[in-house]
């Protein structure tokens, strides 16, 4: 939809082709398999964010740190994904002007954010791990929660720059975003002005906010190695290596995903529409309902919480279960009388 101005056209809302060539009939499936994929994230990010909040034996550094992570997921799943699902479950694929770039700036934010949360998570590994005796003296809590703050102010800045450079250009025709949610390297190809510069500055902020921290990983988890090896013939090193896998996962679920989409969007790869925002989507939205479910599974504090709780909201299926081996050893004990 445009709207005529005295020098130009202005374009008023965008439209998200999501998967462009996917049939009508096919529409329903996918919102459904969107929205299970959506209320697993939330379900899974909010327990995890809860028990964080409620448990006091986990507020120590690491989980403040996950528990960040987890929100910025939910924000960024709730923002990014009830419009593309409503898209094919009613067929409202619009979307205002405003509320475009306001998507913009929140995916953008988020996402720089999560690589600043995950390199946060990676230097305390490294101190734990490095420096055993003096984490709790160099990591504590507020230091953690000092600098998770001025990550959220920090992506918030990259996020409005990034916006900023999108919003700056013209719109006077084509509105449909080849793309699920509104994206600076999507919506700024629809410029009706070369827009080659200002790609190159988005791209270019881009690649800095998330090689910055993933050179800082590597090199947090160069040194972890190196200890690790230099200590085989300790027995922690076995489980600083198993706490390591965990983050490694998270890492490559966020980073490469993340690398890969800008470099697609950047340098026009030859593959179908349909396979490219399938990519797209496996690559946005996947790592944020697998990262809460394998830090609860793969983190013995989280997972005994759990335990516990499903212990507590079915304690009759426990006492079912117990009852009868009770029974059969109380008669083994009275016979031996």
């Amino acid at each position: 939809m445009t709207i005529s101005m005295p020098n130009q056209t202005a374009v008023t809302e965008f439209i998200l082709l999501g998967f462009p060539g996917l049939q009508p009939s096919f529409f329903l499936p996918v919102s459904l398999a969107m929205s299970l994929e959506y209320i697993i994230s939330l379900i899974a990010n909010s327990t995890v964010i809860i028990l964080i909040i409620l448990r006091e034996q986990l507020h120590q550094p690491m989980y403040i740190i996950i528990a960040n992570l987890a929100l910025s997921d939910l924000f960024y799943d709730t923002i990014a994904l009830p419009k593309i699902i409503a898209k094919y479950w009613f067929g409202a694929g619009s979307i205002t002007f405003h509320g475009c770039f306001f998507q913009l700036f929140c995916v953008h934010s988020l996402g720089s954010l999560d690589s600043l949360i995950i390199m946060l998570m990676a230097i305390d590994r490294y101190v734990a791990i490095c420096q055993p005796l003096r984490y709790h003296s160099i990591i504590t809590n507020k230091l953690v929660a000092l600098f998770c703050c001025f990550s959220w102010l920090f992506a918030a800045l990259i996020g409005l720059i990034i916006t900023l450079i999108a919003v700056q250009v013209p719109y006077c025709g084509p509105n449909r975003v080849k793309n699920c949610v509104c994206a600076s390297q999507a919506v700024i190809v629809l410029a009706c002005v070369d827009t080659t510069l200002e790609r190159r500055k988005g791209f270019i902020i881009a690649m800095c906010v998330h090689l910055f921290p993933l050179a800082v990983i590597i090199l947090s988890y160069i040194l972890i190695i190196r200890v690790v090896h230099l200590s085989a013939n300790n027995g922690n090193w076995q489980k600083a290596f198993y706490t390591c896998t965990t983050h490694v996962i998270v890492i490559g679920l966020y980073f490469i995903p993340r690398l890969c989409l800008y470099i697609i969007n950047l340098i026009p790869l030859v593959l179908d529409p349909d396979i490219n925002m399938l990519i797209v989507f496996l690559f946005t939205f996947v790592p944020h309902f697998a990262n809460p479910i394998i830090f609860c599974l793969r983190t013995k504090e989280i997972r005994n919480i759990l335990g516990q709780i499903c212990d507590s909201i079915c304690p009759r299926a426990e006492l079912r279960f117990r009852t009868p081996a009770k029974r059969h050893c109380s008669s083994i004990i009275l016979k031996g009388q």
